[in-house]
């Protein structure tokens, strides 16, 4: 009997412990971690805008090469030629931040007759890319830089100013986002799918500036230049992500 009151007397006690406990302390404290998750459904739908416009600046690459026995001929020959062809640049009202020298080279020309490597001359190379607005200036950039020795003219590649960039790139995202919107609505009707807020929006673009091919190292006829730019568009995709109810 004594062995059996002995734990029952010991639990008693405990209990009663913790009762005195949490009359004078207040309940014992504890926390269970919850985790909620949610659970969203996306519809999305891409649409495209366009705008198109008359480009109002000019890119030109314009060079100079020439032969000669020995590379001080060449090159003097070059460097008359290309700070002729930049002064009269200038005069025409381009700044000299959108003169660029983008090659200078020299490179030795060998004969490999009976057998041996022999130089016999070098070619020297200057290139500029100019940078040019409005677009009436560049014809007569062109003649200049011909008649002044340019001897190779690159590809010429007719493009927008930041502002009139900006303002085609606006007006196509407007469309797009129009287009995008439309379509939604058409396909949430069709599909019986209740749309919400937009979530989340991707855009991307689209432009290339329409090169024109001219000759290089050819003789340039002398008649005045008239380049034509036609019309340029830039593209604006942009994707709406809806939440659906």
């Amino acid at each position: 009997m004594q062995n059996i009151k002995a734990p029952l007397l010991t639990i008693f006690f405990i209990f009663l412990g913790f009762f005195v406990y949490t009359k004078l302390a207040g309940p014992i404290p504890f926390s269970v971690n919850s985790i909620q998750t949610t659970k969203t459904n996306l519809f999305s739908v891409s649409g495209a805008g366009k705008a198109t416009g008359i480009p109002d600046t000019a890119q030109i690459s314009v060079g100079v090469t020439k032969t000669a026995s020995t590379v001080n001929t060449a090159k003097d020959s070059v460097n008359s030629s290309a700070n002729k062809i930049i002064d009269d640049l200038k005069k025409l009202g381009i700044p000299d931040k959108d003169i660029e020298t983008t090659n200078y080279s020299i490179n030795p020309n060998y004969d490999y007759a009976l057998g041996k490597q022999t130089i016999n001359g070098y070619t020297v190379t200057q290139t500029l890319e100019i940078n040019i607005a409005p677009i009436d200036v560049a014809n007569k950039a062109v003649d200049t830089a011909t008649a002044d020795g340019a001897n190779l003219v690159g590809g010429i590649n007719f493009t927008f100013n930041d502002k009139t960039k900006k303002d085609l790139e606006n007006k196509a995202r407007t469309e797009a986002v129009k287009m995008a919107k439309e379509k939604a609505g058409s396909l949430a009707k069709a599909t019986g799918i209740r749309l919400g807020r937009i979530v989340d929006v991707q855009e991307s673009g689209n432009f290339e500036p329409r090169p024109i091919m001219m000759a290089q190292g050819l003789e340039l006829k002398s008649e005045d230049t008239q380049l034509q730019p036609g019309e340029n568009s830039i593209t604006i995709d942009i994707t709406l992500s809806y939440e659906t109810r």
